[in-house]
């Protein structure tokens, strides 16, 4: 399993990670058997992957319970544990406290990084609390970077990041801290290409990848777009009248998508890869990527994803994915949250 580090924080972190999301089960991925939890984590360990990453607004923390109760009987040096805070919870005080709770569900005296689950405005906070007082007067980003300084210097955090943060808003980050910026990314959402994946590069911070198989899809789980699931149909490909919990308003970029997808079909044929393998292999064959993650609820999956890292892809195959996919990166234009409009782009 190779490694990648991360410049500013000179952390080592496999190049495939464990998304653990599903971990301790919910409404968004459904039930998780926790023994297939703790077989995933110590299998991923013995094959090399070393980077696991949760948070505590994943599955109302009990991914962090779930995580905290697999790693038992690993040794703690072999482990690099990644989780979130949400940017509701980001006043100096209640950050602080947050990341102990999630110490306490990790079962660890440390994690080794931590990180702001979004850019900290109104609209960010909207999706995790209702508390109208949060809303309108809430934290800032000064302020909970003077928490996460605190932390460290306590050994509670090793370094600390952001998740989804745009260029733009990275201008209000004292980057020399900044030891990661977790971000989407893979073939069919590659909106960080723009400017904010050269960005990261240029200063140093380490760029971990999440939603590798865009939930599924990518590992041509399904047929059609018109199989997949609504929770899955909320991204800004899918027309938003597709399902009542879409809420970017978009007419979406199917027919771009469709065709990429068929595009794609056809070089697994002619390269003799699942669709999994090219889209896991895409990502690592940018050097700009220092891990990505994938979900493993099983053994099965988790040998698959896996698989994907044995053999680099062929600088050509690389090239012809770029085309392929370029038309739904054009289209959906220089904005990652994909979840909603580019107007309401929360990361900017």
């Amino acid at each position: 399993m190779q490694k990648r580090n991360c410049k500013i924080a000179n952390l080592e972190l496999s190049v495939l990670g464990a998304g653990c999301w599903a971990f301790g089960g919910g409404d968004y991925w459904g039930d998780q058997n926790q023994k297939d939890v703790e077989k995933v984590v110590h299998a991923s360990v013995d094959m090399g992957i070393n980077y696991f990453d949760t948070a505590e607004a994943y599955n109302e923390g009990r991914s962090e319970s779930s995580l905290g109760e697999a790693i038992k009987g690993i040794p703690r040096e072999k482990l690099v544990i990644g989780t979130k805070v949400s940017t509701s919870n980001c006043y100096k005080d209640s950050l602080i406290r947050h990341c102990e709770e999630s110490l306490k569900r990790l079962q660890t005296d440390y994690v080794d990084i931590y990180m702001i689950h979004w850019p900290i405005h109104p609209h960010s906070i909207m999706h995790f609390s209702n508390d109208q007082k949060v809303v309108e007067n809430p934290p800032t980003i000064n302020e909970a970077i003077e928490a996460l300084r605190i932390l460290k210097q306590q050994g509670k955090i090793r370094q600390f990041g952001v998740s989804n943060f745009s260029r733009n808003r990275m201008d209000d980050l004292p980057l020399n801290e900044i030891a990661v910026n977790e971000l989407p990314y893979n073939l069919l959402c590659r909106g960080i290409e723009y400017d904010t994946l050269p960005y990261c590069a240029e200063k140093g911070i380490g760029v971990i990848g999440y939603m590798a198989l865009l939930q599924g899809i990518l590992a041509d789980i399904f047929k059609t777009l018109d199989e997949v699931p609504v929770w899955q149909r909320r991204t800004r490909h899918f027309n938003f009248s597709s399902t009542k919990e879409c809420r970017h308003g978009e007419e979406g970029v199917e027919e771009e998508t469709n065709k990429a997808i068929k595009s794609i079909r056809i070089l697994c044929k002619e390269t003799d890869f699942t669709m999994q393998e090219l889209a896991i292999k895409w990502i690592l064959a940018n050097p700009a990527l220092t891990c990505t993650l994938v979900g493993s609820r099983n053994i099965q999956e988790l040998e698959s994803n896996v698989k994907a890292i044995q053999e680099p892809l062929h600088k050509d195959i690389k090239s012809e994915l770029d085309r392929i996919t370029f038309s739904v990166m054009d289209k959906l234009g220089n904005h990652f949250d994909y979840y909603e409009s580019a107007v309401n782009d929360r990361t900017k």
